[in-house]
């Protein structure tokens, strides 16, 4: 019976761990953004034979952008959950699901269609178009403080019609720069240990619409 009790508590101990992480905003971003450059670099490895670079380097803005955002909305769904179960949720549980689901659909669809894109496809560039151009307009309605994670969607747009080789380049420079001090931010706030609401500076490029 003893031991059936201490099993009992380190699961118990084990399980709201994983709850404490999971409610944890910090470390949502880096991780979804560590998790998208491994996608791309499979995806990358994968098309270095059948694919032109133009296309590889489509295929990668969008993939990233998309599970970048598909991670982070469906741990606001995750941690709405998790709140709502816990009696801690603060604010209309129905505007929360509605924003989760409103960025963690449409970012999965864009990275599903980032496997099959083409840059000939007219209805892939619909497709494409559309899905980065909803969740652009979705994260800057939801706030300032996510302007910065809108603007990759901008540029993915502007590299899926962009012609000169030059151009190009610049755009996946841009977009990698940007990737970089959104990890940097992120990693900042990871450390810093504040809420979104404490946070003011440079880390707020990390912020993203969270259940409070």
């Amino acid at each position: 019976m003893a031991q059936a009790g201490q099993r009992a508590g380190a699961g118990l101990q084990v399980t709201e761990r994983m709850t404490e992480l999971i409610l944890t905003e910090q470390y949502w971003m880096p991780a979804a953004m560590v998790i998208a450059f491994i996608a791309v670099a499979a995806r990358v490895h994968a098309d270095r034979n059948t694919a032109s670079t133009r296309l590889r380097s489509f295929r990668a803005l969008t993939l990233f952008y998309g599970v970048m955002i598909g991670i982070m909305g469906s741990g606001h769904l995750i941690a709405v959950s998790l709140k709502a179960a816990q009696g801690t949720l603060q604010g209309s549980p129905w505007f929360l699901y509605t924003l989760g689901l409103s960025l963690a659909v449409p970012a999965w669809w864009l990275a599903a269609e980032a496997r099959r894109a083409g840059l000939e496809d007219p209805r892939g560039l619909r497709r494409t178009v559309g899905l980065n151009g909803w969740l652009g307009l979705a994260l800057m309605v939801f706030g300032p403080h996510n302007w910065p994670i809108a603007t990759p969607a901008a540029l993915n747009i502007a590299y899926r019609f962009q012609t000169h080789r030059a151009i190009g380049m610049t755009i996946v420079i841009v977009a990698g720069v940007g990737y970089a001090a959104l990890f940097a931010g992120a990693l900042m706030f990871m450390a810093s240990g504040q809420t979104f609401e404490e946070l003011q500076g440079i880390a707020e490029v990390a912020a993203f619409p969270w259940t409070g």
